[in-house]
């Protein structure tokens, strides 16, 4: 007799409606309302309706996609869980703590890049990430860390006392038609979610995940939720978010 796998969450990102917005309305002060559009909240609210299981959002230091009014106006709107993305800087950690999001991902931030790449190095930035999981966790936030899926930054999230690590799914996406570097990523993210399963710590995946590749990632053992943003919100722009929710959702179903 065989058991059937328990279904996988999915955690819609909506960063990147903020970006749209920000692309014409960077020095506009107002973050919705009127001519200011899209609004990320609103974009969040119907992927909440069409199946979310949670929203994610980054908090960037230098501001430059959601704003500080988005995140409060998401806590106050959605009814699934908010998951806040941000670096380990003191600033966003009281951010963090007074907002009280249901849980946290911390990520390493690179002024020059578009989005979130590469996983933080929780061991050459133990202390500062173990003093942000252990504010975090004072407070009752769940910290998950962002990291790539190497042995040593598991057993790191593990000593640092997280409750969750996401394994960066990136290089697997970036590698996915050449068969040999496919499977030698997707055997990386494997072992790293066996290891972290046994050192109990809840297992997440997100970063380049898409309806196509998504069947290989849902290979990966002991999977507790994807966060997806990306390929939702493109999507999303032909079929509205409400489809490609429930897209996603169906292909999570094995559908």
């Amino acid at each position: 007799m065989t058991t059937a796998r328990a279904t996988v969450l999915l955690g819609v990102n909506i960063d990147h409606a903020a970006t749209l917005r920000q692309a014409r309305y960077r020095e506009t002060p107002h973050t919705h309302g009127g001519f200011v559009e899209p609004d990320p909240v609103f974009v969040a609210l119907l992927a909440e309706q069409a199946g979310a299981d949670s929203i994610t959002a980054h908090l960037r230091e230098d501001r430059r996609h959601m704003r500080d009014d988005d995140l409060r106006r998401l806590r106050e709107s959605i009814q699934t869980r908010l998951n806040l993305e941000m670096a380990c800087h003191d600033a966003i950690a009281r951010f963090a703590l007074a907002l009280r999001p249901d849980s946290v991902c911390l990520v390493p931030e690179n002024r020059s890049e578009v989005t979130t790449e590469g996983g933080l190095d929780v061991v050459a930035d133990f202390d500062r990430v173990s003093d942000i999981v252990a504010r975090m966790s004072a407070a009752g936030i769940a910290t998950s860390l962002f990291i790539d899926p190497n042995p040593e930054q598991v057993a790191a999230a593990a000593a640092a006392r997280a409750q969750l690590v996401e394994l960066h799914t990136g290089a697997f996406a970036n590698a996915f038609y050449d068969n040999l570097r496919r499977e030698a990523e997707l055997l990386r993210l494997r072992r790293a979610a066996e290891q972290a399963a046994n050192l109990d710590l809840a297992v997440n995946a997100g970063h380049g995940i898409n309806y196509v590749n998504i069947r290989d990632v849902l290979t990966i053992p002991h999977l507790n939720e994807l966060n997806i943003g990306h390929a939702i919100l493109s999507r999303a722009l032909l079929n509205g978010i409400g489809e490609a929710v429930s897209a996603m959702k169906a292909r999570l179903r094995g559908e």
